[in-house]
């Protein structure tokens, strides 16, 4: 019998004065709750109470361990009642870690109005492309596009990371429209390289039946950074292949023009997702966010399988 149950039953019998009471207080029988009692007392070396056939009576040390257990059991109560209602309501700090260019494009201009909608929530946000480990960090929730597959941690995807063929009406002025994979070896290219790996993300074109295939292109401009590498396309210097969130902005004013359909990468960790710890009841704060966060990429067009991007007219179809 577990420690906690023990002490249970040792406080009933106080307050019942008798082994069947304190057993009708704790659903047992008498024979169970006398056992619990006296492994108790061997346990702590003491006579708790003096027995006789007629009654039961607590000692002197049995009354001072009772004040002090029964302090402890409120003290544990009322600790689980505070954290239970700190769980239950959407308050205190929410540690967000997120990409850099989701946080600068699509979390930000968010801010505002999640705080105002929870004002009792105070946010620490931390902004890096790093896949920081989100346990030892105590973060709340990463915002990330991909995600390490770590059985501490549920990741959930919040959309697809589709990527648009992008340019600028600017360079197709300057240097004309490519009419098929092959002239793209004669037109400048802006690359992106990944932080982590180092590796430049792998550009993938239609061939004539419309089915993406890997290209080996040249790149003339390379850029780790993916905000610099829009700024860039939408500058004229080449193109580029952009992410969903990162192409909007520029498409949405007409600064970029999408060349051809989406691309959607197969792999399962294809995405943008949010991670966080796994734990059997979930913090109302981190609720809230996720729940927010859906319901206003719900209003851009994205989900967990889809975004915009799949109704985007290309110039090429």
């Amino acid at each position: 019998m577990d420690k906690l149950r023990t002490l249970e039953i040792f406080l009933a019998t106080c307050d019942g004065g008798s082994f069947s009471a304190a057993a009708r207080l704790c659903g047992s029988d008498p024979s169970t709750v006398s056992k619990a009692v006296s492994r108790l007392e061997v346990e702590l070396g003491l006579t708790l109470f003096q027995r006789s056939t007629r009654q039961l009576r607590i000692t002197t040390a049995g009354e001072r361990y009772a004040r002090t257990v029964r302090k402890a059991m409120q003290d544990l109560s009322s600790c689980e009642n505070e954290l239970k209602q700190l769980n239950d309501s959407p308050s205190g700090i929410l540690r967000i870690s997120s990409a850099v260019c989701y946080a600068h494009l699509y979390l930000q201009p968010l801010l505002n109005e999640f705080c105002q909608c929870y004002p009792d929530i105070k946010l620490e946000l931390e902004v890096n492309d790093l896949h920081v480990d989100i346990v030892e960090n105590n973060v709340d929730i990463a915002l990330r596009t991909g995600f390490i597959k770590d059985s501490r941690l549920v990741a959930r995807r919040l959309s697809p990371m589709d990527f648009l063929t992008c340019v600028s009406p600017i360079y197709l002025s300057a240097y004309g429209m490519p009419s098929c994979s092959e002239d793209f070896k004669t037109h400048s290219w802006i690359g992106f390289r990944i932080k982590q790996s180092q590796q430049l993300q792998p550009i993938f074109l239609p061939d004539k039946k419309g089915e993406y295939q890997f290209v080996d292109l040249e790149r003339r401009y390379i850029t780790d950074d993916g905000e610099t590498m829009a700024y860039m396309c939408t500058d004229g210097l080449g193109f580029a292949q952009l992410p969903h969130f990162l192409a909007k902005k520029g498409l949405d004013c007409g600064e970029l023009v999408s060349l051809y359909p989406y691309y959607r990468p197969p792999q399962p960790d294809n995405g943008v997702f949010a991670i966080y710890p796994k734990r059997e009841y979930l913090p109302k704060k981190v609720r809230v966010f996720i729940d927010f966060l859906t319901e206003k990429l719900a209003e851009r067009g994205e989900s967990s399988h889809c975004t915009w991007a799949e109704e985007w007219p290309a110039l090429v179809g």
